[in-house]
């Protein structure tokens, strides 16, 4: 569910005790149960819910879930693990019968929630289905939620079939949170049905400190979206959590996002693999009828799953983190593994750590499998990879006898000039770049006949400038070659991909690398307007950023004249927290400045923070703004800088209602 429909409803409800009415009776007391003991998801899990792909519109209806049910047998996801087909929000009438029992919206599904689920079911698999922990769900059309209910909604639904129940937060009315999800614990324990509990309280209670013995899984933060800066925010949340996970109580990061658009194939295999490495459920957030191929190829992935799903159910800890280089570790049952090494910056980096690190008994060798290329090497005890931008290698490792058998870890990469440490790989038509590739043994044998190659798009002109093959590449040695790199004249600005495969012996093997280098161009001369310039990347914590209008918070071009207090202005950008706008500027330019401010169209709610960034060094901050605060003038100097960054942060209480605008923002260039 949206958090801001979520807000929305709890604010309308709390509106009645602002004005001196009577307050709703308290929830009476729960005496508690045994601990929850459902025998219910040992490892965490797997399953699809609507909400992302298809929110309250028309199309969720009994046909659409059926379809999905389907598709789950056809598409292999029910041969890779995933077992529930699950219902959000929108799925009953507003109003509970004369009974007071809740009513299935009879246009949605004509045949009643039963029918849906027996024809799940049929399929081999299970069905699930959503409430709230209070007076009314999540959604601004207020559907029935179980606060006072759960008896009598919990006989009904068990009735009915349903085996999972994701429960919300919304509409509470203020009783204690564990109050509320324990009386409904106790009720679906007390229909004698299986049920799995999923608690959807958004962390606010650290519910990892007190749900294990409430339910089968608790959600640790407020609602992902579907872009880089979401997925990351959460990842950091949920990551130090490990200590209260494990089989039967696992910590819920929410769905996953993979297939939604908002992000890269990359950004969504480190999204697929975080997840996994964390133990976290796998719940498909996308609409697999429109599936892509590469979606279904990282979502049926079975040896990434098999980490999420490894019996042990240990979550995997971080066991380092330098300048957004990840280093997570997980164990798995039989002694092995599990690695991700994750790239959060939006340069190539190397990452490495060792197999005593990851907690494995000293060997004369190890073997490394890498889940996404499916290969298998031998390391003397480096596990290391360069990792692309926003980039995850996702590694299982084993202390295994048979190691020798296997050719060596070679890591193969690419490094390229950047502005500053961790700025992305950029290039202008027409120039020549100087790069290196690198090949670096990481086994305990000799890689032999090593020979590197460069591929670049068509047109471009690659030149090696050093050697680019060696007879031997001994164990800790590196295969280190130069190469002059042009884009040609007149190249479009946009993403192009290079390319550098390793190919060694024994056993005819390879490592290969793919960098993706933004080709841009320098803005234009004089004062012009950002909500025009080219931008080389733009990140947005809800909907896309938007040209010379207010962020809509939904899609592209839903926004409003930006308006900020009294003023308003027809050029800008709008955007909503977190958001990061990202500009080459090749050493041409000499300023910004900009009005900032909360946009009216955020009805007097949130609070942000402005920050002008260049070259990595932050030269100007608004510091936190809150609605009615108005607008405020920010300037800064950029002399000699290659790249803008204008980030707009949550001003630390979440990022509800942070519709930003950098107003009439002008950047001035020789």
């Amino acid at each position: 569910m949206s958090v801001r429909s979520r807000l929305t409803a709890i604010g309308l409800l709390a509106l009645p005790l602002l004005l001196g009415a009577t307050a709703p009776l308290a929830h009476p007391a729960t005496v508690a149960a045994p601990a929850l003991d459902n025998g219910l998801a040992k490892t965490p899990q797997m399953g699809f819910n609507n909400w992302n792909a298809t929110h309250c519109r028309a199309e969720f209806n009994e046909s659409m879930v059926k379809g999905i049910a389907d598709l789950f047998v056809n598409k292999g996801l029910k041969a890779a693990g995933y077992q529930y087909v699950n219902l959000d929000d929108c799925w009953a009438l507003p109003q509970r019968d004369s009974a007071g029992n809740l009513v299935p919206d009879p246009v949605r599904f004509p045949n009643g929630i039963k029918a849906v689920a027996d024809y799940v079911h049929s399929k081999g698999l299970k069905f699930g289905l959503y409430s709230s922990a209070g007076s009314k769900t999540c959604d601004t059309n207020g559907f029935p939620g179980g606060l006072g209910h759960e008896k009598a909604d919990a006989k009904l639904w068990a009735s009915w079939g349903v085996d999972y129940l994701k429960y919300d937060n919304c509409n509470n009315e203020g009783v204690d949170a564990k109050q509320r999800y324990t009386a409904m614990r106790d009720a679906l324990a007390a229909t004698g049905r299986p049920i799995l509990y999923s608690l959807c309280e958004w962390g606010e209670n650290k519910p990892w400190t007190w749900a294990k013995d409430v339910g089968n899984s608790w959600r640790t933060t407020g609602d992902i979206s579907d872009n880089w800066g979401s997925m990351l925010s959460i990842f950091k949340q949920n990551v130090g959590l490990a200590p209260y996970a494990g089989p039967g109580h696992w910590n819920d990061p929410d769905m996953l996002e993979v297939g939604n658009g908002g992000m890269t194939d990359t950004e969504y295999r480190s999204h697929f693999s975080l997840w996994s490495i964390m133990a976290a459920p796998l719940l498909i957030g996308s609409d697999i009828r429109k599936a892509t191929s590469a979606t279904m190829e990282i979502l049926t992935n079975k040896e990434v799953i098999a980490v999420d799903q490894d019996r042990l159910g240990a979550q995997g800890q971080e066991i380092s983190n330098a300048s957004g280089l990840h280093v997570i570790s997980k164990p798995l049952s039989g002694g092995d593994r599990a690695v991700a090494l994750f790239n959060e910056t939006a340069a190539p980096a190397t990452i490495s750590t060792t197999a005593a690190k990851v907690g494995l008994p000293q060997a004369g060798g190890y073997t490394v499998r890498d889940l996404w290329t499916h290969t298998t090497r031998e390391t003397a005890g480096t596990i290391g990879a360069v990792v692309p931008p926003h980039g995850t290698v996702l590694l299982r490792v084993g202390n295994d006898r048979n190691w020798p058998q296997y050719p060596p870890a070679v890591r193969t990469g690419i490094e390229f000039p950047v502005a500053y440490p961790g700025a992305p790989v950029l290039a202008e038509p027409g120039k020549a770049a100087k790069l290196s590739t690198v090949a670096v043994n990481d086994g305990a044998a000799n890689a032999t006949n090593a020979r590197v190659q460069l591929t670049a798009p068509q047109g471009w002109t690659v030149q090696p400038q050093s050697a680019t093959s060696t007879p031997k590449l001994a164990p800790g040695k590196e295969l280190r070659t130069q190469w002059a790199l042009t884009p040609p004249a007149g190249t479009k600005p946009g993403t192009y991909s290079l390319a550098v495969r390793t190919s060694y012996q024994p056993q005819s093997s390879t490592s290969d690398y793919q960098l993706a280098v933004a080709v841009v161009a320098p803005q234009p001369g004089g004062t012009s307007g950002l909500g025009d310039d080219q931008w080389i990347s733009a990140d947005n914590g809800w909907g896309p950023v938007e040209r010379n209008t207010s962020n809509g918070e939904q899609g592209a071009g839903d926004g409003h004249p930006m308006k900020i207090g009294s003023v308003s202005y027809a050029k800008g950008l709008g955007v909503h927290a977190p958001s990061t706008v990202e500009y080459y500027l090749g050493g041409r330019c000499t300023s910004v400045r900009s009005t900032v401010g909360l946009d009216e169209e955020a009805n007097g709610n949130g609070s942000v923070s402005f920050e002008v960034w260049a070259d990595g060094r932050k030269v100007a901050d608004s510091g936190v703004l809150r609605a009615g605060s108005g607008g405020k003038a920010l300037t800064a100097d950029l002399t000699g800088a290659s790249l803008l960054r204008l980030v707009v942060t949550d001003g630390g209480d979440g990022n509800t209602y942070d519709h930003a605008d950098w107003a009439g923002a002008e950047l001035t260039c020789s």
